[in-house]
């Protein structure tokens, strides 16, 4: 087995995505999740680029990782000044992290045309820089930027930057694709090129903007390298970076011969994917390889059939190998095993009148603007009502929202008048009023007081997404629009909720009570 290692450079090279901003706290969430997981090198960022990398490196000296090694990045010393005496590197020693990963120039062009020093100056910023750092007990790992443009331009010059750090004392160097535009096939011969003219091990740092990083990867690995660089989900600066959660998962489950991850660390990939999004609050992206929440969706009723006969029919993996999890749309394309697969979940036995009539709703549903896929829960209860399996807890008397501007803030008042159906028989008024940050948050206030009395569970609930979606654009300001809620449990279990009207209130009312009767029924038939 060929030990590949991965180095993760999510909180610096991914942070530099657009629309990606860590907090400390996050860096350190983070952080200490992929030590967790036992990743071989994690990246904290550039100590003098901002006083939260500082901070950062200060705080993992004061608690160090446990099983991963801590990398402080930073580039080679500046032309003209020596590297004891340049604070860039003064910054990264007081980072006091065990790695130092120095990136320098490999092309020509960008010697010249970039940085504007000599052939000659530019190999001795290199080793001096490396030299400086292996002076100071530290290991070092070379970025060699441009690696893959600049062997294509300049092979001979090329190979001489990446001989001056191995000279030097690096104790690897990470090719890079910086521009992220080469082929497979360019970056496995340059590797093997690149490993004749060293004697010390080879990565891969590679960029997605041709849509290759991952494949550029795997190519590398193939070819030589043993270890990758990249970040969790692919963030990272314009089209992003390698997709560490991918490239580990076809290392480990489609490939032979190479040893990554633990295998039961390759089970939480999913939950770890989760975790940046969520700690970075960032939108997940759906279709996202092995750990999107549609990487084992399927909604065509032809496939649902096959899988249901043979999983791996239309399944690469089994989605328990990444810890995600399959899922069967329900939409107006679906046909009688969509529902069938669906409804078993829920206890039904086939009955042939009901997944007829099932059927006939949704697609009745969705012609009005409903959609299922994202609403696993309003389905159920659907099913349940068609199937004379649903009592409702409680029925709305009335509901009333106010806003006013008062001292250019907008202040949002919601009143619920609730029947409570008791499980004695007898039903209760709760007539509530609740402030909130908006029409939806005020309701799901005034809702949850009303019913908080009776159902103390409903506290351990929260919504954590709200989306609306205009369906028909063309009637204006009369569309009707779509309302989908995502409620989260104690225990981190979640469920889509969906409504629909022309008044975006009464959307969001539809999905508010179906979210609250799912948690019910959900807590009633687990007791």
């Amino acid at each position: 087995m060929t030990k590949i290692q991965l180095y993760d450079t999510t909180l610096r090279d991914g942070a530099q995505g657009e629309g990606v901003n860590f907090s400390l706290e996050d860096k350190v969430l983070i952080a200490r999740r992929l030590d967790e997981m036992g990743f071989d090198f994690i990246e904290g960022g550039y100590p003098l680029s901002n006083p939260k990398d500082t901070e950062f490196f200060q705080r993992l000296a004061k608690e160090p990782l446990k099983r991963s090694r801590l990398c402080a990045f930073g580039m080679t010393r500046r032309r003209g000044v020596k590297a004891a005496d340049d604070p860039g590197m003064k910054a990264l020693a007081d980072s006091q992290a065990p790695v130092i990963t120095i990136v320098g120039k490999t092309s020509d062009f960008h010697v010249a045309e970039v940085l504007r020093v000599s052939e000659q100056e530019n190999l001795d910023m290199i080793a001096e820089t490396i030299a400086h750092f292996i002076g100071l007990d530290r290991q070092v790992i070379y970025d060699a930027e441009h690696f893959f443009d600049g062997w294509k331009r300049n092979p001979e010059y090329a190979a001489q930057t990446i001989k001056a750090a191995a000279d030097a004392g690096a104790m690897l160097i990470a090719m890079c694709d910086t521009n992220g535009g080469s082929l497979p096939e360019e970056v496995a011969r340059i590797t093997k090129e690149a490993a004749a003219a060293v004697s010390i091990p080879l990565g891969i740092h590679t960029h997605n903007d041709a849509e290759l990083a991952n494949a550029n990867s795997l190519a590398s690995i193939d070819a030589g390298a043993v270890q990758v660089q990249g970040t969790i989900n692919g963030l990272g600066e314009r089209c992003g970076n390698a997709d560490l959660i991918s490239v580990a998962a076809n290392l480990m489950l489609k490939k032979s011969g190479y040893e990554v991850l633990d295998p039961k660390q390759i089970e939480r990939l999913t939950e770890l994917s989760g975790f940046v999004y969520e700690v970075g609050n960032l939108l997940r992206r759906n279709n996202q390889p092995f750990v999107g929440p549609s990487a084992f969706a399927h909604k065509g009723g032809m496939h649902v059939h096959a899988v249901n006969r043979v999983a791996e029919s239309y399944e690469h993996i089994p989605p328990e190998s990444v810890g995600n999890r399959r899922r069967v749309l329900v939409s107006e394309l679906s046909g009688r095993s969509n529902i069938i697969a669906t409804t078993t979940k829920l206890g039904l036995a086939e009955d042939p009148a009901l997944m007829n009539a099932v059927l006939e709703e949704v697609v009745r549903r969705e012609n009005e603007g409903y959609q299922y896929e994202a609403a696993e829960a309003s389905f159920a209860l659907l099913v349940k009502r068609l199937a004379d399996q649903f009592t409702p807890h409680f029925e709305l008397v009335k509901y009333h929202v106010a806003t006013e501007s008062r001292g250019g803030a907008a202040l949002t008042e919601a009143t619920v008048k609730l029947l409570i159906h008791g499980a004695d028989g007898q039903d209760q008024v709760e007539h509530r009023v609740a402030e909130g940050d908006g029409p939806v948050n005020a309701l799901d206030g005034a809702l949850r007081k009303a019913l908080s009395g009776r159902f103390p569970q409903l506290r351990e609930m929260s919504l954590v997404d709200y989306k609306v979606r205009v369906i028909n654009s063309e009637a204006a300001t009369a569309a009707s629009v779509r309302v989908v809620i995502e409620s989260r449990d104690a225990d981190g279990e979640t469920w889509g909720t969906v409504g629909v009207h022309e008044n975006v209130i009464q959307a969001s009312w539809e999905a508010l009570v179906d979210s609250i009767e799912y948690k019910l029924c959900k807590d009633a038939a687990g007791s």
